[in-house]
């Protein structure tokens, strides 16, 4: 069965790289060719989801369709590659990601291909110019999602965020989502320390050991969208980033709270 997941996932991907190289050869204003490639990636997540075997859960769905119509900066937890198609499986996002995961020669080509964004995370030089890429981006009318820890964790609790790149709603006037994801079980059982590395994938871990770890599970997960923030005037990036992490942090540990 696992070579017949894997043969699933090598279809996907195929289907993915040959649609996503077409739009970049046909498309040639950048604006329209990212927002073609974050639909593209929203097309394939919803296929991986299944080739996945992800049970996804959405909770407050009438937030994400409130905001159908406009641009704004997402922002959420990070545990896993699967967040990814998890978001894009529900809307065409384009995604904030690291130069370092750009290098990796398979995720790199994935996340370019797909309309991403990349930022400079160990080099504050170009903080600046990023922002205003990414404010121009939701200017341009795309959806971009934050992950504001700054990189995946082991899913045991949220970071707390890194506030720098809150700046990018200010500098947009753009509404600010903020998105929990959980994971809550793999192949049945509740998801604790004994299997979270199944699902998380952070640290030092390779890609692929990972995945093919992962093939032929059966994984059930939560999004959880929160009150948006729509008010930005008179607020500082720290201010917005504390407010939004409150939001998040207290969802996340909502059961931890309820089981107490």
């Amino acid at each position: 069965m696992r070579i017949v997941a894997l043969l699933r996932h090598l279809v996907y991907l195929t289907e993915f790289f040959i649609r996503a190289k077409w739009l970049q050869i046909t498309i040639k204003e950048p604006v329209k060719r990212r927002k073609a490639a974050c639909k593209n990636t929203s097309r394939s997540a919803r296929k991986f989801l299944k080739a996945f075997n992800i049970t996804l859960t959405i909770k407050n769905p009438e937030i994400l369709n409130e905001l159908k119509d406009k641009n704004y900066l997402a922002v959420s937890n990070h545990v896993s590659y699967t967040d990814i198609i998890l978001l894009a499986s529900l809307e065409s996002f384009s995604f904030i990601t690291s130069v370092e995961m750009g290098k990796n020669f398979f995720l790199g080509n994935i996340t370019r291909l797909g309309g991403s964004l990349f930022t400079n995370r160990k080099n504050p030089v170009g903080l600046k110019q990023e922002i205003e890429n990414f404010s121009r981006a939701i200017k341009d009318g795309n959806k971009v999602v934050l992950f504001a820890e700054g990189t995946s964790t082991d899913g045991r609790d949220i970071r707390q965020f890194k506030s720098s790149l809150f700046q990018v709603a200010l500098s947009a006037d753009s509404p600010i989502l903020p998105i929990c994801i959980k994971y809550n079980t793999i192949d049945g059982m509740p998801i604790d320390d004994s299997n979270r590395d199944m699902v998380c994938w952070y640290g030092d871990m390779t890609f692929v050991p990972h995945f093919m770890k992962l093939l032929n599970r059966q994984i059930s997960a939560e999004i959880t969208f929160l009150e948006p923030v729509y008010e930005l005037t008179g607020k500082t990036r720290q201010q917005l980033s504390e407010s939004v992490y409150e939001q998040i942090y207290g969802c996340f540990h909502t059961a931890d709270t309820e089981k107490a």
